[in-house]
């Protein structure tokens, strides 16, 4: 149906309705894919930073070969331009990892955090649907390596949590689940 002048206002409500839920419809597929995305990489980027935690602190290094291309373009996408992991001094790796270091707790859980904050902005179902991926990831990352992960890894993954948490609260968005 196609408006026209002369179409009375009955018809032109009843197609203003179709039309508007039409795209409701639409809007609620693409913020439900979105959702889904930013918790799907949430859940990765809380694995792989995790993962790398684990083996530069002294995890198996042999591991690092997963997929060295992947592994390769995810640390340049995060920033990391330094020596190749899987070759580092025991010096070198302590110095990545320590407080101030490009893979310490508190510039991780920025990353972790940052990117759940930049992709959800102050959307209170995408902070929680990325906050929940971040832990979902943790818990499969504490499967992969054994259920125990070096301390800075759970340290790290609070941080992340509590900054996503605090944005969340200075929004006026509860931290609990109402579905629980």
């Amino acid at each position: 149906m196609q408006i026209n002048s002369s179409m009375n206002q009955a018809d032109l409500y009843k197609k203003y309705e179709e039309n508007k839920t039409k795209k409701e419809g639409e809007i609620k597929k693409d913020f439900s894919d979105l959702k889904s995305k930013l918790q799907t990489s949430s859940i990765s980027i809380s694995i792989i930073s995790i993962d790398i935690q684990f083996k530069i602190s002294g995890g198996d290094k042999s591991r690092f070969d997963l997929n060295q291309e992947n592994f390769q373009n995810f640390l340049k996408e995060i920033g990391y331009n330094g020596k190749n992991i899987a070759s580092l001094s025991q010096g070198e790796a302590k110095k990545l990892v320590s407080e101030d270091g490009f893979f310490g707790i508190k510039k991780t859980a920025q990353r972790i955090a940052e990117f759940v904050l930049k992709g959800a902005g102050d959307n209170e179902e995408l902070l929680k649907a990325g906050r929940e991926g971040i832990l979902q990831g943790f818990k499969e990352a504490e499967q992969t390596w054994g259920d125990k992960l070096p301390e800075i890894s759970y340290k790290t993954i609070d941080k992340a949590v509590e900054e996503i948490d605090k944005k969340m609260m200075d929004l006026g968005f509860s931290l609990i689940d109402k579905n629980a």
